[in-house]
C-alpha cells in the first residue's frame, strides 16, 4: 500500500475541507429529495397554500404521510421550505417556489438534477474513457442527459434570448422581424428554435442536430407552439448542413461539444449570408483556470469532463474545447475560420453571448 507522507497538517485547513466535503455530499442527497418534490408535485402543491403539516400536504399531493414527513424535515434542513415550530406546519415562500414549483420561472432548478444524476449512472463509461482516451458519443448517455440539459437551459433562453440577447447583436432584430433565415446548429429539443420562431413569425428558422431522439423532440415542442410551418428540424453535422445565405446561424451551448470546432465555423461562414451573423452561446468561462474558481466553474468543468469533453473525442476530437474555454479561444475557433469581427455582446453568469461576423 503507498504511503500517504502526511507532513505537518494544518488543522483549521482540514477542518474546512471536511466542512465543505460534507456540505457537498449533503447537496447530492438534497437533489435526490429535489427531484422527488418535483415528480410527486410536492412543491407544486405547497405553492401559494401557506403553511400546512404534514398530513395536509400528504392529502393535496396524494402521497404517504410519513414518506412526506420524513421529505418535509429534509427540505426544512437544507433551506428550501421553511418550518414554523409552534404549528407544526410548513411553508413555501414565493421565492422557494419560483425556484422549485414554477417550471417556466427562469430560476427553476429541479429538472437540473437530471443531470448529474445521468452522470452516476455513467460512471463505468467515464471510468473506461479515462482509462482509455476514448470518447462517449452524446447519443450513448443515460437518457436523463439529454432532458435535463433541455430542461436546465429552456428557462434561460426563455427568459433572456428574445429580449436581451438577440437585440444585442448587430441588426439582428431587425432582419428577423423583417423575414430572415435562421440555422440554430446543434438545436437538441428546439427550444431555442421554438422561441425564435414564435417571436419572428416572418422569417424561417431551420435546426439541425445529429441526436435523432433530441429531433424528434424538437419537432414536437414546434408542433405544440403551432409553428411548425415555419421551422424544420433535420439530422445534419455542424460541417455539413444544408442551406445557404443564413442572416443568421446560431450556436447554443454546442459549439464546444463538437470534435472540430474549426470546422464548424469554417462552414458556417461558407453558409452565411454576406451581412449575416454568428451568435455563439457558451457556458460563462474566463481564459484562465484561476479565475473560473467559482460554483459555476466547477459545474461546468465536471459536465466537461464527462460529457462534453467525451463527446468531442468521440467525434474527432481534432480540438477538444470544453465547457469553460473562453473567449481567447472561442475567438481563435473564429478566426482560424475566417471571421474578421469577433465580440462579447451579453453576459449572465451562467452564459458567454458572442458575436462573429465575416
Amino acid at each position: 500500500m503507498q504511503h500517504i507522507h502526511r507532513g505537518a497538517i494544518d488543522s483549521a485547513k482540514l477542518d474546512a475541507l471536511v466542512a465543505r466535503a460534507v456540505g457537498d455530499l449533503s447537496a447530492g442527497y438534497g437533489g435526490v429529495m429535489i427531484s422527488l418534490g418535483n415528480r410527486l408535485g410536492l412543491y407544486k402543491a405547497m405553492a401559494g397554500a401557506g403553511p400546512l403539516s404534514a398530513r395536509e400536504l400528504a392529502k393535496r399531493s396524494g402521497c404517504a404521510e410519513r414518506y412526506v414527513c420524513e421529505w418535509l424535515n429534509s427540505q426544512v434542513a437544507g433551506g428550501y421550505v421553511s418550518y414554523h415550530s409552534v404549528s407544526n406546519t410548513y411553508e413555501l415562500t414565493p421565492e422557494q417556489a419560483l425556484v422549485l414549483a414554477d417550471p417556466d420561472s427562469p430560476t427553476f432548478i429541479p429538472n437540473a438534477w437530471a443531470v448529474p444524476a445521468s452522470m452516476w449512472a455513467d460512471e463505468n463509461k467515464a471510468v473506461e474513457a479515462f482509462r482509455t482516451g476514448r470518447g462517449i458519443p452524446w447519443g450513448d448517455h443515460d437518457g436523463r442527459l439529454s432532458c435535463g440539459v433541455a430542461s436546465f437551459y429552456r428557462n434561460a433562453y426563455k427568459a433572456s434570448l428574445v429580449s436581451e440577447w438577440l437585440p444585442a447583436l448587430d441588426g439582428v432584430v431587425d432582419k428577423l422581424e423583417a423575414g430572415g433565415l435562421v440555422a440554430d446548429i446543434g438545436c437538441g429539443h428546439g427550444h431555442s428554435t421554438v422561441l425564435m420562431a414564435e417571436a419572428f413569425p416572418a422569417s424561417r428558422f431551420c435546426g439541425f442536430d445529429t441526436h435523432q431522439e433530441s429531433l424528434f423532440e424538437a419537432r414536437k415542442a414546434a408542433a405544440k407552439a403551432g409553428i411548425a410551418d415555419q421551422t424544420t428540424f433535420r439530422e445534419a453535422r455542424a460541417d455539413g448542413y444544408p442551406g445557404k445565405d443564413y442572416d443568421l446561424i446560431c450556436f447554443f451551448d454546442a459549439l464546444h461539444d463538437m470534435g472540430d470546432p474549426v470546422a464548424a465555423a469554417s462552414h458556417a461562414a461558407k453558409a452565411l449570408a454576406p451581412d449575416g451573423v454568428v451568435m455563439l452561446v457558451e457556458p460563462f468561462a474566463n481564459d484562465r483556470v484561476e479565475d473560473n474558481i467559482s460554483p459555476v466553474g466547477r459545474l461546468y468543468y465536471a459536465a466537461s469532463t464527462t460529457i462534453c469533453c467525451a463527446h468531442a473525442i468521440s467525434d474527432g476530437g481534432r480540438l477538444v474545447l470544453g465547457a469553460q474555454a473562453g473567449e481567447g479561444r472561442l475567438a481563435d475557433v473564429f478566426r482560424k475560420a475566417g471571421f474578421t469581427r469577433f465580440r462579447r455582446a451579453f453576459e449572465t453568469p451562467f452564459n458567454l453571448v458572442l458575436e462573429a461576423k465575416l
